[in-house]
């Protein structure tokens, strides 16, 4: 089983980078998929700004070397608002966001965790992000990418 935990986790993003497992992701009608290489322990982010309370989105950041795109590029419909920084990317038969581009890391991809395939061995820590004050906390969140 997924170990899902919630609340103030060890400061590293991520820890074992050198046991990466192969973890897979899709929309939620599947005509978008991607795969990313993950260590067994993560630590995520649940944001509360707009777009990302209204969905549900918990942000899992990796770099760009380690993200995958395997199916759907002609079908993702692209969303820019407020700065237009960020590129949100979601199917444009489901409506589903299951990655996208982030305003504080453009050369990375932030992955939904609701949208990936995890293996039982994995644990997934979520963090509260105060993304209403966005600018105030985007540095937790550009650190985070970088650990």
């Amino acid at each position: 089983m997924v170990r899902l935990a919630f609340g103030k986790a060890a400061k590293s993003n991520e820890s074992g980078l050198s046991s990466m497992i192969d973890v897979k992701g899709s929309c939620h009608c599947g005509a978008v998929s991607f795969s990313v290489k993950s260590p067994s322990r993560i630590v995520a982010q649940k944001c509360n700004c707009s777009i990302c309370s209204a969905c549900g989105y918990v942000h899992y950041i990796v770099p760009a070397s380690r993200f995958r795109l395997t199916g759907g590029a002609e079908i993702i419909t692209e969303y820019c608002f407020n700065t237009g920084q960020a590129k949100h990317l979601f199917c444009s038969i489901c409506g589903i966001k299951s990655f996208y581009i982030p305003r504080s890391n453009p050369d990375g991809f932030s992955v939904n965790v609701n949208c990936v395939e995890w293996p039982d061995s994995v644990e997934i820590i979520v963090e509260d992000f105060n993304g209403q004050n966005w600018q105030a906390n985007a540095e937790v969140l550009k650190q985070l990418s970088e650990d």
